[in-house]
């Protein structure tokens, strides 16, 4: 594993910051039992080394504990999901507190939620005591195959608040999912929320195998514009974490290439510059200081894009439907949201 580090001597102290480690795996088999136990074994190596590092808090890319990609035309993820207080993530709150560091680490959630079994793009939140932060569900899904696995997140009341701020060593961070990285108002959000950190589990690939074929170009590398963008009109740190590698699936008995991604994990300041970053296929563990008060302003007059807003006129950013170049785009279907 190679280890870059962007650190002080000492951690952060209680409030003033965080010792962040992103650790970027080598993908492998996905959507087994066999690959949840591989997950765990390589998760608690990783909590290992950050703690060793003293780290406060190390993050794991998106469906970390099954693996990303699943079979075509057979929703076996539902087959490998288990619940939040199951013995699946009771087994990482074990390691969090053992190591006392916090852990998110992301997951596939089956949940009883308005009624009927539902399945969900999940992660945990774990403080360095093994007590459960936040679980969270991915609100904005991407494309027709994760829309066919899983269900929006927050779509019913009895879920609680999606965009919460938590804080780990007494500092505030939110969580976003993947595709939600490239959506300005929820970045948005969490900094008017009070988040001074955003960590942003991901699978972006280089290509993959979508409606049984290929992609033909890559997915977008959210990393080179959109992270540092965000980070910077927000005054805040993000961090992107991804695999690297090719992930495979089972079938017919052998391991099939189902993806190869990105690899480009990344933590970005309030300056919108890239504290570190990770190459495409090797196994990375970042491990960066975010201390807002090594970072001044960045305009003159003490300007400043939160306190400047003007809420009054954005009511259009809350219409229940958007139309666009003859398309028209509605919110989930069932549900109060």
């Amino acid at each position: 594993m190679l280890i870059k580090e962007r650190c002080r001597k000492t951690p952060p102290a209680y409030g003033k910051g965080l010792r962040l480690a992103v650790y970027q795996p080598r993908a492998g088999l996905s959507g087994t039992a066999a690959a949840i136990e591989r997950a765990i074994g390589q998760l608690e190596a990783a909590v290992r080394i950050a703690s060793g590092h003293q780290a406060q808090l190390i993050s794991f890319p998106e469906l970390y504990l099954t693996g990303y990609a699943f079979k075509e035309k057979n929703p076996d993820a539902h087959d490998v999901a288990f619940g939040c207080d199951g013995p699946v993530i009771g087994r990482i709150r074990e390691i969090a507190a053992r190591y006392r560091i916090a852990v998110l680490c992301p997951y596939p959630e089956q949940a009883e939620v308005a009624g009927r079994v539902r399945y969900y793009d999940a992660m945990v939140l774990i403080d360095q005591d093994g007590s459960l932060l936040k679980n969270y569900r991915k609100t904005q899904l991407w494309g027709p195959d994760e829309q066919r696995l899983w269900d929006f997140g927050y779509v019913f009341a009895e879920e609680g608040e999606a965009y919460t701020t938590h804080r780990v060593n007494g500092f505030p961070l939110g969580l976003l999912n993947c595709y939600e990285a490239e959506f300005s108002e929820l970045s948005r959000i969490h900094a008017l929320n009070g988040a001074k950190l955003i960590v942003i589990p991901t699978a972006a690939d280089e290509w993959a195998v979508v409606g049984g074929r290929k992609t033909d170009f890559p997915y977008p590398d959210a990393t080179r514009f959109l992270i540092p963008a965000h980070a910077f009109e927000n005054g805040i740190f993000i961090a992107y974490n991804n695999y690297a590698g090719v992930g495979f699936i089972e079938a017919d008995g052998e391991m099939v290439e189902q993806v190869q991604y990105l690899g480009n994990s990344a933590v970005c300041d309030p300056y919108g510059e890239t504290m570190l970053a990770a190459r495409k296929t090797e196994e990375t563990m970042l491990i960066v200081d975010c201390v807002p008060a090594d970072y001044g302003q960045t305009h003159p007059c003490r300007t400043d894009y939160l306190k400047d807003r003007r809420p009054g006129l954005y009511g259009g950013l809350t219409a229940g439907k958007v139309e666009y170049e003859g398309y028209c785009y509605p919110q989930p279907p069932e549900g109060i949201y």
